[in-house]
């Protein structure tokens, strides 16, 4: 007499889908990114003055800015480079030569005294750039 082992439940439908594995991906995913976003912005370490957030401010479309930092013992830096006064009118020379040039993103530390920010702000209006940020930390 022959046995049969077949199974009679071989050929049913699954009834359930296991997602254990896809919240494992997901979390992951989670927690590389969650790791990995402050690492995108690679900027000079400012303490920047402090703005009101009010409710009826709209984002802004995703713009490409030339970024000027100044910290707090007055370096200037164009990007990450630091550059002095006169490097600084030499750039905005070129920037200013282009047809349509990039915003500026000016970025001081709170502490810093005023004249340096003013300085800045001289340089690049003698060379007409009207595109100017002024960068707040919102509390």
């Amino acid at each position: 007499m022959a046995r049969n082992f077949k199974r009679k439940e071989g050929l049913s439908a699954l009834n359930e889908l296991n997602i254990t594995p896809l919240m494992d991906l997901a979390f992951s995913l989670l927690i590389i990114f969650m790791v990995t976003t402050p690492l995108l912005e690679q900027t000079i370490e400012l303490n920047l003055p402090k703005q009101e957030q009010n409710s009826s401010s709209q984002r802004p479309e995703k713009v490409e800015f030339q970024v000027i930092n100044i910290d707090a013992r007055g370096q200037v830096y164009w990007g990450k480079q630091p550059v002095d006064l006169v490097e600084l009118e030499n750039m905005l020379a070129s920037l200013a030569k282009e047809l349509d040039p990039k915003p500026i993103s000016l970025r001081a530390d709170r502490t810093l005294q005023y004249q340096k920010v003013i300085d800045v702000i001289d340089a690049i209006k003698r060379h007409k750039l009207t595109k100017l940020n002024l960068d707040t930390e919102v509390k």
